[in-house]
């Protein structure tokens, strides 16, 4: 299965995905961005996410 990761050292905190994915992403506790633990993400959605991410911070990853 492939997930979504967020490389926090690129990340600019625009909160972007949080609020057009927070189903896949939310701010921790920190302030950090972080992935929502789920069977299964919806690629399409996370797809648009990466394409629109301010950091270029959000890809894929084998699990």
């Amino acid at each position: 299965m492939i997930v979504p990761v967020v490389d926090l050292s690129e990340c600019v905190l625009c909160e972007i995905c949080t609020d057009v994915c927070p189903e896949v992403f939310r701010m921790n506790d920190a302030g950090f961005v972080e992935i929502i633990e789920l069977p299964e993400y919806p690629k399409d959605d996370v797809n648009e996410i990466i394409k629109s991410c301010l950091g270029d911070c959000i890809s894929w990853e084998d699990d």
